[in-house]
This record gives structure tokens, C-alpha cells and sequence, in this order.
């Protein structure tokens, strides 16, 4: 996976932010475009991986709001 495609990514995620719930056992997430598009890039680079133990997260407070849950996007 190319980690500066993905920093670069997971920076548009912090100026165009995503919404994830959970309620009643459906997850949705909304957004706009612009963060629908940094959200897809990072699972096509992850898609793209060589292995398959290709993983990243995004934090709370760095790359999702301060009180959300962690989120990892991982290849299995």
C-alpha cells in the first residue's frame, strides 16, 4: 500500500468528514462527495495491497471527532 496516498486520504477525511452510526444492527455512514471520494481511495489503496495483512485505522481526535470509536479498514 503507498502510505502517502493514504496520509493524503485520511487528511481529506479531516476537512471532509463522515458520519458513521450504529442503531439497530445498520451502520450508516454520510457524508459528501468530497469525503465519500477520500473514503474510497483509501479502500482502493488498501484493495491494492501486496499482502494480505494490510491494515489502517482512524483515530479519534486525529482523523475521526474526539469522542467517536476507532475505525479500522483491514484486508482479510
Amino acid at each position: 500500500m503507498n502510505y502517502d496516498l493514504a496520509m493524503m486520504a485520511l487528511d481529506g477525511l479531516t476537512r471532509a468528514q463522515l458520519t458513521v452510526r450504529v442503531d439497530s444492527g445498520r451502520v450508516t455512514i454520510s457524508g459528501n462527495a468530497s469525503a465519500f471520494k477520500e473514503l474510497a481511495r483509501l479502500c482502493l489503496l488498501l484493495g491494492g495491497a501486496s499482502t494480505s495483512e494490510e491494515s489502517f485505522e482512524l483515530q479519534p481526535s486525529a482523523h475521526v471527532s474526539n469522542g467517536s470509536l476507532g475505525l479500522k479498514l483491514e484486508l482479510t
